[in-house]
């Protein structure tokens, strides 16, 4: 069974860990979850399509990403995610934390702070490698393509992903 740190307001460890499956977070208690954008030296992104037995956005677009585990950092989450997922290794020097918000929902118990990172990577159509349980697809697009994925039919984190852009100064350039 896989467990994640609950973390406070302040997003700090609290030294409780709760399972993955299953946990309610009460008030001012929060998970961690990780994004990776990943842009070539050209420009272009490398998209994932989500499984189609996802529980939630199934076939959905989006970046690589994923729930930090208990003892894990942040950093070394997000690059476990993109092995992971999309077989690639990301090093420290090729990327950065450049944005994080939080999300509260009360109700379903669902609280969690997300780090999305900025990598640029050189790398081909051949070095990715999905996991199946993770991903039905990929694509390695200009920034524009990824908007009219978005506007045709959805892409995940899409809005978080603009303000990660802005607090970092960067405009994606096709």
């Amino acid at each position: 069974m896989e467990y994640f740190d609950v973390y406070d307001a302040n997003k700090e460890k609290t030294g409780r860990t709760l399972p993955r499956k299953g946990s309610f977070l009460q008030e001012g208690e929060y998970q961690l979850i990780v994004l990776a954008i990943i842009e070539r030296p050209d420009h272009r992104f490398l998209i994932t399509r989500r499984s189609l037995n996802k529980k939630w956005a199934a076939g959905a677009w989006e970046v690589s990403g994923g729930g930090v585990m208990a003892g894990e950092s942040s950093l070394d989450a997000v690059r476990r995610e993109v092995k992971e997922e999309v077989g690639l290794s990301v090093s420290p020097e090729e990327g950065r934390l450049i944005y994080t918000y939080s999300n509260v929902d009360l109700k379903r118990g669902d609280n969690y702070f997300v780090d999305i990172y900025h990598f640029v990577k050189d790398f081909s159509e051949e070095d990715v490698t999905i996991e199946d349980s993770e991903a039905i697809d990929f694509a390695i697009v200009p920034f524009s393509e990824i908007t009219k994925i978005k506007d045709a039919e959805g892409f995940l984190h899409y809005e978080r992903i603009l303000q990660a852009f802005e607090a970092e100064g960067y405009v994606p350039i096709d």
